[in-house]
């Protein structure tokens, strides 16, 4: 162009091929590589620009196939599909933030890790410190946002590219994933590293391709790893599994309390595995990971809280044995709670006490002191007609047992028995009477026509969903629904249940999808690499309509984001009738009642659904459901 000066032109094209090197891109790329290095497996981003750098360094190691990384636009439900991502595989994602409120919005997310001891990684783009207090643009007050909600913060000074940031970068990485695994304390969760970053923001990123293929990437790391009996940077660390046998330092619970085992949310199959060992009642929400197995008890709250067989049953007990995290009745922390039970709770936070140590429960409002372990086992016990002095009490505990079991089974035939239309008697379609089979034919026909109700629904999506699948519950009453009408069946339930919020429901259930359905990627060594690599089974979630109005916007999948199977199944009744269960409901102003705390909508459900591209089908009996639950 006329006028243009010639040489500024050759000067803007020298910069653009040889920019200014970057001690903020060369630190966060070695911050990103030591975390691929010892075993992270998943990134979210939002994008930014303060965080430019760590984008570019995590989209090159993406590219590499070392993280796996999902782009959101949205903080909130970033901070949720890396909560699932972890959830699913049980290794911390990243999360990588630019500065200001960006970094606010991942707080829901972090309440749940913290409470659902769930690992993350917080990765928070900053301003330089002396930035602070300035008024400068984006510019708060970033470290210790998250408070006592996670495992170790740490605010990361601004790199110069001095010599030794390099081992800064491993040192840190390596302290934040122990942090959030919990390797030294048994308490994993997440983890917040604010990362200062001064200008210029970004620089050359490494072709790490190129270098994986020369071996020229972070030299003699492999070695040191080999040496010191760490894996290859090629794959992954295992994540640690349970060992077979008696765990080390277990505590050894006698015989002769009569003991019920109740299995919370995230409990785990020990919970089974000691229940049935011991020949005790098991008692298992649907999310702790051990409803299953011949001594599961799915009416208990009928049982503990009946006047009539109070005495027989939750007033006959004894010793409580608690696995996970309780949340779905009032009648389990009533019996726990109570001074005439012990209580045994087993977590892996009790890691360095001694067996049998106690500790004040700061969760137990009125301070009692239970008793922590992280392992349990129960003696032998002989059993009876073997002429043993114990075969007494084998007896006893046997009936115990068979009381639970049987009573329960009555509990739930008479439940399904009040259906509005009850499931047709199968024994009848080959009835040798005409009569009798065209009445099978009536009433399977009056059965697959039958409106939806919570309990069919959850009974439906129960039955339909296999140990290849995942089933994501929400915070609605649909989760009680189902805790007490479906039996037991060994399958993959998720469920947010450390403080029970609506929040970031559907980015939660996207990030299990992906990381369940996640196709292997070869390694530098032909192996594949990824934590969990079924390739086929399809993720349900079924929540209420509220909970997924509020994350609607984690139904948003960007261009070239990869987009799992996954079935979002919605119980729309119009509102937040979880509530119509309280007190408040029967004495409160009905108008009042429905406006601050039913809150009713009218969406369009389907036009959103085709506004983020979901399919969409609606369902009203049971055949619908049915067809829409097996559909490709």
């Amino acid at each position: 162009m006329p006028g243009e000066d010639p040489n500024a032109s050759a000067a803007a094209k020298s910069v653009a091929e040889h920019p200014e090197p970057s001690p903020a891109a060369d630190f966060t790329f070695d911050l990103v590589g030591q975390f691929a290095a010892i075993g992270v497996t998943d990134a979210v981003l939002t994008p930014g620009s303060r965080s430019q750098a760590l984008a570019l360094a995590v989209a090159e190691f993406d590219r590499a196939q070392l993280v796996d990384l999902q782009v959101r636009i949205d903080e909130r439900v970033a901070g949720f599909t890396a909560l699932g991502l972890a959830a699913e595989t049980g290794r911390p994602a990243i999360v990588v933030t630019t500065s200001g409120t960006a970094v606010a919005n991942l707080m829901p997310a972090v309440l749940e890790a913290h409470h659902s001891r769930v690992p993350m990684l917080l990765v928070t783009s900053d301003r330089p410190a002396s930035m602070r207090g300035t008024a400068g643009n984006q510019t708060t007050w970033q470290p210790g946002l998250f408070g006592r909600f996670v495992r170790q913060a740490q605010d990361v000074e601004a790199p110069t590219g001095a010599p030794g940031e390099k081992a800064l970068a491993a040192e840190i990485a390596q302290s934040a994933m122990d942090a959030a695994l919990g390797t030294h304390t048994g308490n994993p969760g997440p983890v917040h590293l604010n990362v200062q970053l001064r200008e210029p923001l970004s620089g050359d990123v490494p072709d790490l391709v190129a270098l994986l293929a020369t071996g020229e990437w972070m030299p003699g790391v492999d070695a040191a790893r080999t040496a010191a009996g760490l894996p290859s940077l090629a794959e992954p660390a295992p994540v640690p599994a349970a060992a077979s046998g008696r765990p080390p330092g277990a505590l050894v619970l006698s015989r002769g309390p009569r003991t019920v085992v109740v299995a919370g949310h995230d409990a785990g199959p020990a919970a089974e595995e000691l229940a049935h060992r011991a020949g005790w009642p098991l008692i298992a929400e649907p999310s702790s990971g051990a409803r299953f197995g011949r001594n599961l008890v799915v009416a208990y709250r009928e049982l503990l809280a009946a006047t009539e067989l109070g005495a027989e049953f939750g007033g006959r007990v004894e010793r409580v044995i608690v696995f996970g995290h309780p949340t779905l009745s009032r009648e389990v922390p009533a019996l726990s709670l109570r001074a005439d039970v012990e209580t045994i709770v087993v977590t892996p936070a009790a890691h360095g006490l001694a067996p049998g140590d106690e500790l004040v429960d700061a969760y137990n409002p009125g301070h009692r002191v239970h008793t922590f372990a992280t392992a349990v086992d129960v003696e032998p016990l002989v059993q009876p007609g073997d002429g043993a002095p114990d075969g007494q009490l084998a007896h006893r505990e046997q009936v115990w047992l068979r009381e639970w079991v049987l009573n329960s089974r009555a509990i739930v035939g008479e439940q399904a028995a009040d259906d509005p239309i009850p499931a047709p008697n199968i024994e009848l379609a080959n009835s040798a009477d005409i009569a009798e089979r065209r009445a099978y034919r009536l009433a399977e026909t009056a059965a697959l026509k039958a409106p939806i109700t919570r309990r069919t629904l959850a009974l439906a999506v129960w039955q339909a969903t296999w140990p290849h699948d995942r089933l994501v519950l929400g915070a609605s009453r649909l989760i009680r629904d189902l805790d007490r009408a479906v039996l037991g069946k060994k399958i993959h339930v998720h469920a947010n249940r450390g403080l029970a919020g609506i929040d970031g429901t559907i980015a939660t259930a996207t990030g299990i999808a992906l990381a369940s359905q996640r196709d292997p990627r070869p390694s530098r060594q032909g192996a594949t690499r990824g934590a969990s690599g079924t390739q086929h089974g399809v993720t349900r979630l079924l929540l209420g309509d509220l909970t997924l109005l509020h994350d609607a916007g984690a139904m948003l999948f960007g261009t070239g984001e990869r987009r799992p199977r996954l079935q979002v199944i919605v119980a729309n009744d119009g509102g937040g009738t979880i509530f119509d269960t309280l007190e408040v409901a029967a004495t409160a102003d009905r108008a009042a009642f429905d406006r601050v705390m039913l809150t009713p909508q009218s969406v369009d459900l389907e036009a959103l659904a085709r506004a983020y591209g979901w399919a969409y089908t609606r369902v009203t009996t049971r055949v619908e459901l049915d067809r829409a639950l097996t559909a490709p």
